[in-house]
């Protein structure tokens, strides 16, 4: 199809098809570690559960982690390890899943992650940051638009999509979209660069060596809601999110507002 070539990152990103594995075992390799609780419910479906790291003390607020795959891959155990540097820095990190394409349009998948958000901000106290990357940035950015229905959205302190897909149009020309079935109006209704900016503070943050359309996907965010911008440097799409991990990186301190 006219974009396939546009929105894979995978065969332009050295040894690339590597990384979900190597996610997985950084990600297991920290639950061992640090524990954590895995698998608490938000809803009756079967994948809609979230893991929940929390500080030693009071925590500080929450992160709520939203993971990407273009809708149709993953789950939150390859990326329980990016909750380090929040984690490190007094934050509690949630990260929910959520059902995935053909199973669930990109509609019912927002959702559902606004279900998500509801539920942990029952649960917790204090501020919510919500962040997410690739298509978690697009659900991130979405939950920022008013027209979706979030209880929780007076505590939303800021959200910071990475790498985040904000206009679904140009997907309805790949080879994907068979499982994501994006027609013209679920592109303009779910598209946040479409809607709205929202009040509280957006960061967008994106890699400086990532695929041209994702460059062009973050900018156009960026500037359509007077947004902070961030170009990563050296950064690419798989690694861009890799500085979570660490509680000292600009990332995390952009996440956590220090």
């Amino acid at each position: 199809m006219e974009n396939d070539t546009a929105y894979a990152n995978a065969p332009f990103i050295p040894d690339g098809d590597s990384y979900p594995d190597r996610w997985a075992e950084a990600a297991r390799e920290f639950r061992e570690k640090s524990g954590g609780r895995i698998g608490l419910r938000y809803g009756p479906g079967e994948r809609e559960t979230y893991d929940l790291f929390e500080p030693d003390g009071a925590a500080r607020g929450t992160v709520i982690f939203i993971h990407g795959g273009y809708w149709l891959r993953f789950d939150p155990s390859y990326f329980s390890h990016l909750a380090a540097g929040p984690l490190a820095r007094g934050w509690a990190v949630a990260m929910p899943a959520y059902d995935l394409a053909p199973n669930k349009r990109i509609q019912e998948i927002t959702v559902q992650v606004a279900g998500a958000i509801d539920a942990i901000a029952a649960d917790r106290s204090g501020p919510i940051v919500i962040t997410g990357h690739s298509a978690g940035g697009h659900l991130a950015a979405r939950m920022g638009n008013e027209d979706v229905a979030l209880a929780a959205r007076e505590r939303v302190a800021r959200i910071v999509p990475i790498s985040p897909i904000s206009d679904l149009g140009p997907l309805m020309k790949t080879t994907m979209n068979g499982d994501l079935r994006i027609d013209a109006v679920e592109a303009l209704l779910e598209s946040p660069a479409r809607r709205p900016a929202p009040d509280c503070p957006v960061t967008v943050w994106v890699g400086e060596e990532e695929r041209p359309a994702f460059l062009h996907q973050a900018r156009m965010l960026s500037r359509l809601w007077c947004a902070d911008a961030v170009i990563a440097p050296d950064k690419h799409h798989f690694d861009v999110i890799a500085p979570l991990a660490d509680p000292e990186s600009d990332l995390t301190r952009a996440i956590t507002g220090e």
